[in-house]
């Protein structure tokens, strides 16, 4: 019996790493060595010509085409997040205009307006990663109507405390579970807090996300040199997770 556990790659963010990517061509090569070290899907983030954030539709269809090109098979996800452009009607006209779509976004559930923006996404064929970044967002989340149009759901616990991000995590999956949501979850944390909460969703047999955008650091502590030394940690842990369900 072969198990899959889902397994995604947060390239970049606003991250402060030597190896975080920036400019498509890097961000393409961290695809690759990424999904070569286990990774099924790539996070990204766009940037423009000055180094900041974009949701800029050309920046991101540069980003996009660069990845496809080395990783065609690899389901690509955006983000949208409003910390790049935080006017809820300025961020819809801006990605009403894209020319080029991802395969996802993912679209923080406690944003303002988030409704109508994945109402937009969903019908231009864009799946949705509704993000969890709190109790009240897996709250919000559930009076929205939005679960049965997702592709999965990001438990994204942000307390920098192992303890307490794995607490809110189970608070979260608890209240989507309960709401008789049965959408794939993908858990994670910030910091060295993500590799607590990725255990905690691999015991519980959900997907994990890790990668430079949420972590620099390996599990044991020491500093990782990319996204792919991340991604390969936590394949290791997905394998040690995984084998004794087969015994």
């Amino acid at each position: 019996m072969q198990i899959t556990i889902f397994l995604q790659a947060a390239l970049n963010g606003d991250r402060i790493h030597p190896a975080a990517p920036r400019n498509p061509a890097a961000i393409a090569e961290a695809a690759r060595t990424v999904v070569d070290a286990g990774a099924q899907s790539v996070h990204v983030h766009a940037f423009d010509d000055a180094g900041r954030e974009t949701l800029d539709g050309a920046a991101c269809a540069k980003v996009l085409r660069a990845i496809r090109a080395l990783c065609p098979e690899t389901p690509i996800s955006l983000t949208t997040s409003a910390a790049i452009v935080g006017d809820a009607v300025e961020r819809f006209s801006i990605v009403e205009a894209w020319e080029e779509m991802p395969d996802l976004v993912t679209a923080n559930q406690g944003e303002l307006g988030i409704v109508e923006f994945c109402e937009l996404l969903l019908f231009r064929g864009v799946g949705i990663e509704a993000g969890l970044l709190s109790i009240a967002d897996a709250r919000t989340f559930v009076l929205s109507g939005l679960a049965d149009r997702c592709r999965r759901v990001l438990i994204e616990p942000l307390e920098a405390d192992s303890d307490t991000a794995v607490q809110h995590a189970a608070v979260m999956e608890d209240i989507v579970v309960s709401a008789g949501i049965t959408l794939q979850q993908v858990h994670h944390g910030y910091g060295i807090a993500c590799w607590a909460v990725n255990r905690r969703a691999l015991d519980r047999g959900h997907g994990i996300r890790t990668g430079l955008e949420d972590v620099t650091l390996l599990p044991d502590g020491k500093e990782a040199r990319d996204d792919a030394d991340l991604v390969a940690a936590a394949a290791y842990l997905i394998r040690a997770h995984v084998r004794p369900s087969l015994l």
